[in-house]
């Protein structure tokens, strides 16, 4: 794929109300989720399945809402980087912004990889307000 057809690829993962038909289109269903020890839950998660279970279902019952909002997006190769920012909801309503950039992979049009790296503090923050 060329750089701008993956960073279209990517960009399909931060649309508003993506289905899961998109994502299971998008998401290849061994992918490789990254996410620094700091940030909640941080650890390497292998697989969709896992990903959902055990990284946003121990996270999302934190936050009335939790939207990752991608500002920038830079492919190189088969790498698209997203610079932006996540709004979160406590259940408490405290709104917080924490900035992030995400690093995916791609392979056969498919994203197989992220690594992410955020301001875990204000994430953790947020989820104890």
């Amino acid at each position: 794929m060329s750089d701008n057809a993956n960073i279209t690829l990517v960009r399909r993962a931060y649309e508003p109300g993506a289905t899961p038909d998109v994502t299971a289109e998008i998401i290849d269903p061994d992918i490789v989720w990254d996410i620094p020890v700091g940030f909640p839950y941080g650890g390497v998660y292998h697989g969709w399945a896992g990903v959902r279970s055990d990284f946003f279902g121990r996270l999302a019952p934190h936050f009335s809402s939790f939207e990752a909002v991608a500002e920038e997006f830079y492919g190189v190769d088969d790498h698209v980087f997203v610079c932006g920012h996540y709004h979160a909801v406590s259940k408490s309503g405290q709104q917080s912004d924490a900035r992030f950039i995400h690093l995916w992979t791609i392979r056969d049009g498919r994203l197989t990889h992220l690594v992410q790296t955020a301001d875990s503090h204000v994430v953790q923050q947020a989820m104890s307000a």
